[in-house]
Order: structure tokens, then C-alpha cells, then sequence
């Protein structure tokens, strides 16, 4: 096994300081889970020098009931009414709907049916982004630092389950609040990257031209809608992200987010850093193990590098 506490091996040299971070962390103790936000904050914030744009991370918690679903919303349009939009959506589908306001993002939780509120959000508020959707994800994405993003959206003191995180340093596209990651591919599905895609374009077109509506010229949104389109297909998670090993050319890492736990996959190449921590408490991943280091038992946890062209998954992933 590597020591990937070797400065040489773990990327902390010039060489290995490009391209984006990606971290998750999945509790098995059930014990941690008020704890979920002060231990994921500080793997987040470590992987600053990989990507200084932006960042963001999605939380699983708060689980709503089989008849309802959780919108994660976003707006880059500081005249946003937030507060009419629950009753808006109430009195025009005739549904129960709450709102819980944080910053420029914003939580709604309804029980009217997922694809009509999201139609009806498209219709009466195109500025509004849906970012993810499911019974237990959040998701929360912003430009600058990965410190002032976890600041702003009161990470540290945030509970759950797991979470998954990414911070950006953009190559194939703008620095913006709707190219950040995680990106979402499913009810409680998203998906962070490490890496490129060569060939993001003639995908795009083809996704497009089977129903996927892209937000943005990012070349992970293209993967997300990849799995997207395999997941309404029937495929499983697993089966699907083996077809992406098959279609999606390039160098990356992936980790997707699900309602239970997270998936980690290389490129057949496995050219980007990538490796993983477990212990009885919990199971971690990050671009570097330093992001991982602080956590409690780290030093006795079984630490490995994932195997290129393998799918690694946790929980019901």
C-alpha cells in the first residue's frame, strides 16, 4: 500500500497543485451525525489550493416524508421575493409548501408533485435555479473562497449523515455560481469532479437531443446529465456510471452523492489523485489524504488509493 502520507505521493507538490479538490465523508456511526458539519468543513477548506473559484457541497439530512420533496433553489438575482414563492406555489397547486431562506439559496419542501413544482418554478420564477431535489439532499454552491462558502451557508455547525464537497478552479468554463458543483443527476443524486472531459461537446449535443437541459457550458453538468439520462433509462447507479467508463472520455475522479451514501469512480487511466479512508465510524474521500487527516482515527483508519476503472460504493450506492 502507498503511504499517502508522503508530501511526494499525496500531489502536495507544484505539480500536483491543478485542476479541482473533491471530498465526502459518509458516518456509519450514527452517533457523529450532529458532528457531520464540523468534520466536513475543515476537508472542504483544505482543499482550498485546488480550487480557490468556488465551491459548494451537499448535505444529506432532514429526510421528509415519502409524499414530499425537498428543492434545493438558488438565484442570482439579489431582488429575489423569496418569501412569496411558498405561498405562490401553495395557492397554484393547491399544496402545502415551506420555505427556509439562506442567503441566495433556499430550501422548499411541498408535497405537491415534483415534476408539476418544478414546471411551475420554470414558468413563474426563471431566475430561479433548481440545484438539487430528493427527500434528504441540500445542496449549496457559491463563487469564492471554499472558507466564505462554508461560512455562508453555516457549514461547520450543519448535521446529517454525509455530505460530499468540491472546490472549483476552473478550466473548461466561466467561474460562476450555476458552474460550481455538486452538480445534480437524480431525486437525492449529484455528482462532483475532479478532472476534464474531452469530449463534454458531442455529448452535450446528443444529451440534448434525448430531453437533458443543461444550465451551464460546464463539462461536469455534461456527466451529471450522462447519469441523468441512464438513471430514467433504468439503470442502476452502478450500471450506469460502468457505461461512463465506456462513454465519457477523459481524465477524473468522480464521487456521487445518493440518499444513503456515495460512489467514487476513476478513469480507466487514473490520472487524477484521488484516495480513500475507512475506519468502524465512517468512510472518507478526498483528492489528498491532508483533507482527511484531522478526523477522529485517521491515523489508525485503512487508507488505500481507489483502483482506476472500479466503482467503489457505500451505503445503498
Amino acid at each position: 500500500m502507498r503511504c499517502w502520507r508522503d508530501a511526494s505521493i499525496l500531489g502536495m507538490h507544484a505539480g500536483g497543485m491543478t485542476m479541482c479538490g473533491i471530498v465526502g465523508l459518509y458516518l456509519k456511526d450514527p452517533t457523529l451525525q450532529a458532528s457531520l458539519g464540523e468534520l466536513f468543513a475543515p476537508m472542504l477548506i483544505e482543499m482550498t489550493d485546488r480550487g480557490p473559484d468556488s465551491a459548494g457541497f451537499a448535505i444529506y439530512r432532514d429526510p421528509v416524508s415519502e409524499h414530499q420533496t425537498k428543492f434545493t433553489l438558488a438565484s442570482d438575482d439579489p431582488d429575489t421575493d423569496w418569501k412569496a414563492l411558498d405561498t405562490d406555489l401553495a395557492r397554484a397547486l393547491i399544496c402545502q409548501a415551506r420555505l427556509d431562506i439562506q442567503g441566495d439559496h433556499a430550501v422548499l419542501v411541498t408535497d405537491a408533485d415534483a415534476f408539476a413544482a418544478q414546471a411551475w418554478l420554470a414558468e413563474s420564477r426563471p431566475r430561479i435555479r433548481v440545484v438539487g431535489s430528493g427527500r434528504s439532499i441540500e445542496i449549496f454552491k457559491q463563487t469564492g473562497l471554499p472558507k466564505d462558502v462554508v461560512e455562508q451557508f453555516k457549514l461547520t455547525s450543519a448535521h446529517g449523515s454525509h455530505a460530499i464537497g468540491h472546490t472549483r478552479m476552473a478550466t473548461e468554463s466561466a467561474v460562476t455560481t450555476a458552474g460550481s458543483h455538486p452538480f445534480a443527476t437524480g431525486l437525492d443524486l449529484c455528482l462532483v469532479h475532479n478532472g476534464s472531459l474531452s469530449n463534454h461537446n458531442h455529448l452535450r449535443r446528443k444529451l440534448e437531443r434525448d430531453g437533458i437541459v443543461f444550465q451551464t457550458e460546464n463539462d461536469t453538468e455534461v456527466a451529471a446529465g450522462f447519469m441523468t439520462l441512464n438513471l430514467r433509462r433504468g439503470l442502476s447507479l452502478h450500471a450506469a456510471l460502468e457505461a461512463g467508463l465506456v462513454e465519457l472520455d477523459g481524465f477524473y475522479t468522480f464521487c456521487v452523492g445518493t440518499a444513503d451514501g456515495f460512489a467514487v469512480v476513476r478513469d480507466p487511466f487514473g490520472c487524477k489523485h484521488a484516495v480513500l479512508a475507512e475506519t468502524g465510524e465512517w468512510v472518507a474521500m478526498a483528492t489528498e489524504y491532508r483533507a482527511i487527516a484531522h478526523l477522529p482515527g485517521a491515523d489508525t483508519a485503512r487508507i488505500w488509493e481507489p483502483e482506476p476503472h472500479k466503482i467503489y460504493t457505500w451505503g445503498s450506492a
